[in-house]
C-alpha cells in the first residue's frame, strides 16, 4: 500500500511531463525561429542603410527602416511589452479624422519660438497676412486649459486655405509693408533662428530632406547669409515668404470613407515677387485675384530658392517700407503609410532612444544595489548595537552608556529654533511630492496625454491645489508634536508660504515678458484664476487638513524627554552642515541626473518626452535613496551624541535642490545657446522654482524617514 502511494505522485509527474514536452519543444522552436527572423531583418535593415536609404521619407522603404529603428518605442505595458504603434503610445484612445473630397482642412498657427531664446511670440505678432474671420468648426476646436495659457499656446487659424485632395500652384496671399521697428525686429528674429510652427490634423509641420536625411519641426522665419556669400560688408538677412506645402494621405475605400492625413511637410522659399503696375491694398487677401498681376506667382509656376531672387529684409530703394508678397502652394500626395505610423518620423533621432533605456536601467541597478548595501550595513550595525544594549540591561552591568543610546532622553526634544518654519516646510514638501506622484500615476494610467499642450502642467497645478489637505495635515501633526499652540498661524503659513514665493517670482517675470510682447506673458484673467484656485480651493483644504491634524492624538515616542538638554560634545566635520549637506545631497541627485537630462531637453530644447513609467521608477528610486541617506546621516549624528537631528535631516536631503540648480547652470552653459539677458533670466527663474520644489520634496522625505527611524531604534532598546 505504501509503495503504491509513493508511485502515484511519480506517475502523475511523468504523465504531466509527457503532456508538456511537445508544447515546450514547440515553444523552443518558435523562439528559435523568431530569433532567426530578427537576425535576418537586422541584416536587411543594415544593408538598406549602407545603400543610402533615408529614414525620413514617405516611401515604403523609408517607413520600414524608420519603424525598425523605433521598434523599442512601439511597445507598451510594464511587464509584458506588447507591440503597438506610436499613435497608441502617444495618443491613447485617439481615433483618426477622415475627410471627404474637397473638404476644408484647417491649418492652425502655433508659437514662433527659438532654442536661442525662451521668449516665444504668437504667429500674428509677425508682419503677416491677417487672421481669417471664419469660426473654427466644432470638430476641430480644442479646449484651452490653464497650462496652455501659462505656456502661451493659443491655436489660431492660419491664413492658408487647404482643401482635401485639391492641389494648387503658386497662390498669392496678401501684400504686407514692413518698415521701421518691425523690420529691425524681423531681422532680429532671423538672427536668433526663430521657427514658425503650424499644425494640420494635429500633425506639426515638418521640414525634411531625403538627401541630408533629416526632419525638423517648424520652418525658419528666414535665413542669414555671411559677407563671404553676398559680397556685402555685413551679414544680410532674407525672409521666407513663399511656402510649399506637401500633404500626404492614405485612401482605403474598403476600410474607411474619405482620406486620412499621414504627413504635413513644408519647404520655405525666399523670393522677391514681381508685381505689375497694379494697386494692392495692404493686408488684403489676394487668393482670388488674377494671377496675371504677379508674373512670378502663377497657378502653373512653383517658385524656387535662387540667389538672384532672394527677398532681403531691408528698406526699399527710396528708404521707405519694404513690400512683401506672401504666397503658398499645396500638393496632395497619396502614400501607403498607415495613419497609426504617421508619428514615427517625429521621433527619429530623438535623444531618448536605446541609450535612454540603457542609461535608466543602469542608474536603477546602481542605486538599488547601493540602497541594498547601505540598508544591509545599517541593519547589521543597529542589530549588534541593540543586542549589546539589551544584554547590558539584562546583566545589569554598571557600565556607562555610549553611542546613540546615550541621547535617548533628548532625541525627541522638539527643535528649539523655528519649529513653525520646519513644520511648514515639511507640510509643503509633502504636498508637492503627493501632487507629483499623482500626476505621474495619472499619466501611467493614460488619463493624461503628454503630447497635448499644457495638459501635464494643468494636472500638476490642479493636483497641487487638491493636495492642500495633505500639506495642512502633515504640518499640523508635526507642529502639535512641538507643543506649539498657534495653530492658525501654522495653517495660514502652510497655505501661503510656497505659493506666495512662486507667484511673486512669476509676477515679476511676467512684467518683463509683457513689455517685450512674449506669448508666455499671462493675462490678468489667468492670474485671477490662479488666485481663485489658491484662495477658494487650496487654502480651505489646507485648513481642513490642519483641523484633522490638530484633532488627532499627539505623536507618541518611545522615550521620555529630559527637562534639561544634554551637553553636545564636539561634532565631527562630516556630521555638521554644510559638509553633511554636501555629502547627503549628492546621492539623491545622482540617482536622477540621467533622467534629468532628458527632462531638461524636453523643457528647453523642445523635444518630446512621454516615458512616464520610467519617470515614476526614478521617483521611487529618489524616495528610497533619500530615505537611506537620511537614516545613515542621522545614525552617524546620533552616534557622536548630537541629538539635534530635526533641521539637519531636512537640510541634508533638501540640498539635492541646490545640486539641481547647479546642474541647470551647467546645462545653460553647455547645452543652451541663449542670446540676450531676458532669456537667461527666464531660464534661471523657472529653474529656481523647480529646484526649490525638488529640494522641499527631498527634504520632507529625509525628515519623515528620520522621524520613523529614531522611533523604531529607540523603541527596540530597554531604557530606564
Amino acid at each position: 500500500m505504501t509503495a503504491t502511494l509513493i508511485r502515484l505522485p511519480l506517475l502523475a509527474a511523468l504523465f504531466l511531463l509527457v503532456l508538456t514536452a511537445p508544447s515546450t519543444s514547440a515553444g523552443r522552436a518558435e523562439r528559435k525561429q523568431k530569433k532567426i527572423e530578427e537576425r535576418e531583418k537586422a541584416i536587411k535593415m543594415a544593408n538598406m542603410k549602407a545603400a543610402g536609404q533615408d529614414v525620413v521619407g514617405m516611401t515604403k522603404e523609408a517607413a520600414e527602416l524608420r519603424s525598425y529603428e523605433l521598434r523599442n518605442k512601439k511597445k507598451k505595458g510594464l511587464l509584458k511589452r506588447r507591440e503597438a504603434s506610436l499613435a497608441q503610445v502617444l495618443f491613447p484612445g485617439a481615433s483618426p479624422e477622415e475627410y471627404g473630397q474637397g473638404e476644408a482642412v484647417p491649418a492652425f498657427a502655433e508659437l514662433v519660438e527659438s532654442k536661442k531664446t525662451q521668449l516665444p511670440f504668437e504667429f500674428y505678432d509677425l508682419p503677416t497676412c491677417p487672421e481669417p474671420s471664419d469660426k473654427i468648426k466644432k470638430r476641430f476646436r480644442r479646449r484651452k486649459n490653464l497650462g496652455s495659457r501659462l505656456m502661451g499656446h493659443d491655436l489660431k487659424l492660419s491664413p492658408y486655405n487647404i482643401a482635401t485632395k485639391q492641389s494648387k500652384g503658386c497662390t498669392p496671399l496678401c501684400m504686407v509693408e514692413i518698415g521701421g521697428k518691425k523690420l529691425r525686429w524681423m531681422r532680429k528674429l532671423v538672427d536668433r533662428q526663430y521657427r514658425i510652427h503650424l499644425t494640420l490634423d494635429q500633425l506639426p509641420v515638418l521640414m525634411r530632406s531625403k538627401e541630408l536625411n533629416y526632419a525638423v519641426r517648424g520652418y525658419p522665419v528666414g535665413f542669414k547669409a555671411p559677407p563671404s556669400y553676398t559680397g556685402l560688408k555685413e551679414d544680410e538677412f532674407y525672409l521666407y515668404n513663399h511656402l510649399k506645402f506637401t500633404v500626404t494621405y492614405r485612401e482605403e475605400p474598403e476600410e474607411f470613407e474619405g482620406i486620412r492625413i499621414t504627413g504635413f511637410d513644408v519647404h520655405p522659399v525666399s523670393i522677391a515677387h514681381k508685381v505689375d503696375n497694379v494697386k494692392v491694398e495692404e493686408g488684403k487677401i489676394l487668393e482670388n485675384s488674377s494671377s496675371s498681376s504677379f508674373p512670378t506667382c502663377t497657378r502653373d509656376s512653383s517658385p524656387v530658392n535662387e540667389p538672384d531672387t532672394y527677398l532681403a529684409l531691408r528698406s526699399g530703394a527710396s528708404g521707405g517700407d519694404m513690400k512683401v508678397l506672401y504666397s503658398y502652394e499645396v500638393d496632395w500626395v497619396e502614400s501607403d503609410i498607415p495613419w497609426a505610423d504617421r508619428w514615427d518620423v517625429y521621433l527619429v533621432g530623438s535623444p531618448d532612444d536605446e541609450i535612454h533605456y540603457f542609461a535608466i536601467v543602469n542608474s536603477l541597478m546602481i542605486v538599488v544595489f547601493l540602497t541594498g548595501a547601505v540598508a544591509t550595513i545599517l541593519i547589521r550595525t543597529l542589530k549588534r548595537d541593540i543586542a549589546g544594549y539589551n544584554e547590558m540591561q539584562t546583566l545589569e552591568e554598571a557600565q556607562e552608556e555610549t553611542g546613540w543610546k546615550l541621547v535617548h532622553g533628548d532625541v525627541f526634544r522638539p527643535p528649539q529654533n523655528n519649529s513653525l518654519l520646519l513644520s511648514v516646510l515639511v507640510g509643503t514638501g509633502a504636498q508637492i511630492g503627493s501632487a507629483f506622484f499623482f500626476t505621474l500615476l495619472a499619466s501611467m494610467l493614460r488619463m493624461l496625454n503628454p503630447i497635448k499642450k499644457g495638459q501635464a502642467l494643468t494636472a500638476v497645478i490642479m493636483l497641487y491645489v487638491l493636495c492642500g489637505g495633505i500639506g495642512g495635515y502633515v504640518s499640523a501633526r508635526l507642529y502639535k508634536f512641538c507643543d506649539a499652540k498657534a495653530w492658525k498661524k501654522n495653517t495660514l503659513a502652510t497655505a501661503i508660504f510656497f505659493p506666495s514665493i512662486i507667484v511673486g517670482m512669476f509676477m515679476v517675470l511676467n512684467v518683463f515678458l509683457t513689455v517685450v510682447g512674449a506669448a508666455t506673458a499671462v493675462s490678468f484673467l489667468t492670474i485671477f484664476l490662479i488666485f481663485f484656485l489658491w484662495a477658494c480651493v487650496a487654502t480651505p483644504l489646507a485648513f481642513l487638513g490642519s483641523y484633522f491634524g490638530f484633532r488627532a492624538e499627539k505623536i507618541e515616542v518611545p522615550t521620555k524627554t529630559n527637562q534639561i538638554a544634554r551637553f553636545i560634545p564636539e561634532v565631527p566635520y562630516y556630521a555638521n552642515p554644510p559638509v553633511s549637506m554636501f555629502l547627503a545631497g549628492l546621492l539623491p541627485f545622482g540617482s536622477v541626473c540621467i533622467e534629468l537630462f532628458f527632462i531638461m531637453s524636453a523643457l528647453w530644447l523642445h523635444q518630446l518626452y512621454y516615458i512616464m513609467g520610467f519617470l515614476m521608477a526614478v521617483l521611487l528610486i529618489l524616495v528610497a535613496t533619500c530615505t537611506e541617506v537620511a537614516m545613515v546621516m542621522c545614525y552617524l549624528q546620533l552616534c557622536v551624541e548630537d541629538h539635534r537631528w530635526w533641521w539637519k535631516s531636512f537640510l541634508n536631503c533638501a540640498s539635492a535642490g541646490v545640486y539641481l540648480f547647479m546642474y541647470s547652470l551647467w546645462f545653460l552653459a553647455s547645452k543652451l545657446d541663449l542670446v540676450g539677458v531676458l532669456p537667461v533670466v527666464v531660464y534661471l527663474t523657472y529653474m529656481s522654482m523647480i529646484s526649490m520644489a525638488f529640494g522641499l520634496m527631498c527634504g520632507t522625505v529625509g525628515y519623515l524617514s528620520c522621524f520613523w527611524f529614531t522611533k523604531t531604534i529607540y523603541a527596540a532598546v530597554k531604557v530606564d
